[in-house]
């Protein structure tokens, strides 16, 4: 897609995206056969649910209908939240993650796996967990010591109400 039109798209969905309490993460479009597909990810604090995202589709169908954004090509419109494991790229995502398990790519070269605690400006408290039976460690890493980041899945953690319980 090119800039351009990824810019006019950008600046044609975004007033709608805010309207729906959501923040618009990415826009992509590529071919599918002789179709192109128009992906839009959207997100927010609390998450972006099915019903958000398909009422949002609709309100960006009627929209790119009333302009010849995508042109007079046929294409299939995708409005969906990011997965489970998104990479981490804005501030935003990493106060989404507090509380979440996430892998580091250092700039340093090395790579870290451990929860975010909080979030500030200049960067992350996070929980290093113990390796054989030691405890978990704290440790400090700011945003510029980060080459890329992305939340990890966790398929066995107890949430904090079960462990309570």
């Amino acid at each position: 897609m090119s800039t351009t039109q990824s810019e006019r798209l950008r600046g044609l969905l975004e007033p709608l995206v805010s309207a729906a309490d959501l923040d618009l993460e990415e826009i992509e479009v590529s071919r599918a056969g002789r179709r192109r597909v128009l992906r839009i990810v959207v997100d927010s604090d609390e998450g972006a649910t099915l019903d958000a995202c398909a009422e949002l589709s609709r309100a960006i169908s009627q929209k790119l209908d009333e302009t010849d954004a995508m042109g007079e090509d046929e294409y299939v419109l995708e409005v969906s939240s990011p997965g489970a494991d998104r990479p981490l790229t804005e501030h935003r995502h990493y106060v989404r993650a507090v509380g979440r398990l996430a892998r580091l790519q250092l700039h340093e070269g090395g790579e870290l796996v451990a929860r975010i605690l909080t979030v500030d400006d200049d960067g992350l408290d996070l929980e290093v967990p113990g390796v054989k039976g030691r405890k978990p460690t704290a440790r400090r890493v700011a945003f510029a010591e980060i080459a890329k980041a992305r939340v990890e899945l966790e398929f066995n953690r107890k949430d904090k109400k079960e462990e309570e319980a």
